[in-house]
């Protein structure tokens, strides 16, 4: 696998040593063609899987209309993209039917732009005294990279050698209702937590956490604020993961999957009485909001409209949470949380860190990403089928008796009777140059018949095809209008699929065509 160091970057990432340079589905292809599943999902931001044929079909529309106006002027998918934010969020929020979007970017900018109107609807309509407002945060937490929300960590790795800090936030124990309840006081405008922490290891409060917090700060007239930029849209097996609490928050902030891992989409929605309080000149964007950001969060949001990937997380995460239990009573594992298709998994250190089992995921063929030097966190995408689940699933039991039996070339992966021929691989799909037409008219056809065929079902299945067949030889133009093609991105949990072959060890598949 090629070298992931380059010395023009600044070296504020140690990537697993992988080189990613096709992908589909849940698959991604690397630069010498070893073939993949992703089980981190850009960190849930491709919660429908990596090219959805809707999507892409979307932004290849508002491509040739108008990208970016900048909020001096409106543009034609700016409502739009708020009112289907209302439809399918606003109701799991107070705000209801009468919220108010305000649309970013970055899930950073929606959790600051949520401070931001919590702390001005204090000062404007609660009246608390200026530059007194002050927001009770969670331990564990992690909601940005902004010098204001690394202040906001424990984590001295994200925290140390970037303050001072902005004042104003008072941190408790995640999960401690009493310590939310003693930090509260008359200066106090808003709670704002994660309701699973993501970045902590998917760390799940007690189940009476959410619903106290709800009744603390509706007795006390303090804005409820879920920081739902990972654990939101579907990821739980819900829309929202405060849903599974039957809790609604006054704001929420939605970023990554919102944007369905084409272009950075973040909002925050909620509460009129809120929002409505950041008027203009006081907040803003120049990308916040622009059509192309607007066209894609629209197509995502049809997606989750129908409840179809909701119900494929809910469904798949049994079988997770089924089979990561049975490696903890095998003594494999001493812990795994796991809500929906999302789990933190917890290895033992006599056997390895996290990054220790990433990498023997990694020879094997899964792609997934530690945390906090024991923990790695699974998080596939939303449109994974069950064979390929369970056999990400196998893969991980391989790779942790291997580290168990001598560390990642233990040799529980390879199978001497194995030549590394058998197996199916993964058909590919041509994206055409005859797609591409300077007729409005015809573009919008060619659009509407791509979104089309990416309606549920329709796309197309594993092939057939041996994955040592030889690849077809290729213009080199022809290869870049070209992406691979996986299981279905949006059937429901139960459809069928030829699985890629299991993988050897020492050599992984090669990639198809």
């Amino acid at each position: 696998m090629a070298d992931t160091t380059h010395g023009a970057l600044a070296p504020t990432y140690h990537p697993l040593p992988v080189t990613i340079a096709r992908a589909h589905g849940t698959h991604v292809w690397d630069t010498d063609g070893n073939e993949f599943l992703d089980f981190l999902s850009g960190y849930s931001a491709l919660n429908f899987g990596h090219l959805h044929q809707g999507l892409v079909a979307a932004a290849m529309t508002q491509l040739r209309q108008v990208t970016l106006t900048s909020r001096a002027f409106d543009h034609d998918r700016l409502e739009e993209f708020a009112q289907r934010l209302v439809e399918v969020v606003g109701p799991l929020t107070t705000g209801g039917e009468d919220s108010l979007v305000v649309p970013m970017n970055t899930g950073a900018e929606a959790v600051e732009t949520a401070i931001k109107a919590v702390r001005k609807w204090g000062y404007d309509v609660r009246g608390v005294p200026e530059d007194q407002a002050t927001i009770v945060i969670a331990g564990g937490n992690f909601h940005g990279r902004t010098t204001t929300l690394v202040g906001l960590s424990d984590d001295p790795v994200a925290r140390d050698g970037f303050g001072p800090f902005a004042p104003g936030f008072v941190r408790v124990p995640f999960g401690d209702l009493q310590a939310v309840a003693d930090a509260v006081d008359d200066t106090t405008v808003a709670v704002l937590m994660e309701p699973v922490q993501g970045e902590a290891g998917v760390v799940v409060p007690p189940d009476d956490f959410w619903p106290g917090l709800r009744a603390l700060t509706t007795e006390k007239n303090i804005a409820l604020v879920a920081d739902e930029i990972q654990s939101g849209l579907g990821r739980t097996g819900t829309t929202l993961a405060c849903e599974l609490w039957d809790v609604q928050p006054d704001l929420v902030c939605l970023g990554k999957a919102l944007g369905g891992g084409i272009v950075p989409v973040s909002a925050v929605v909620g509460k009129p009485e809120i929002l409505g309080v950041l008027t203009p000149g006081t907040h803003g964007s120049t990308f916040g909001g622009n059509p192309l950001a607007c066209a894609v969060g629209v197509a995502a949001l049809d997606l989750l409209s129908t409840g179809q990937y909701q119900a494929r997380a809910a469904a798949s995460g049994k079988v997770l949470e089924e089979r990561l239990g049975a490696l903890v009573d095998q003594g494999l594992l001493t812990g795994a949380r796991c809500v929906g298709l999302w789990a933190g998994v917890d290895v033992d250190p006599k056997l390895g860190t996290g990054r220790d089992l990433c990498e023997a995921l990694l020879e094997r063929g899964v792609l997934a990403k530690d945390t906090h030097a024991s923990t790695i966190r699974l998080s596939p995408p939303l449109s994974i089928v069950q064979p390929e689940l369970e056999m990400a699933l196998d893969i991980l039991e391989e790779s942790l008796v291997a580290l168990r039996d001598g560390g990642p070339g233990g040799g529980a992966g390879e199978d001497p009777d194995d030549d590394g021929s058998d197996g199916a691989g993964v058909a590919e799909e041509a994206v055409t140059e005859e797609a591409v037409t300077e007729d409005p008219v015809a573009e919008e056809a060619v659009a509407e018949e791509g979104a089309a065929e990416a309606a549920p079902g329709d796309e197309a299945p594993a092939s057939e095809k041996p994955a040592d067949e030889a690849p077809t030889e290729k213009h080199a133009d022809e290869a870049d209008s070209t992406t691979p093609s996986s299981a279905d991105t949006s059937d429901i949990p139960d459809a069928e699929v030829t699985p890629p072959r299991k993988r050897r060890r020492s050599r992984l598949s090669p990639a198809a065509g």
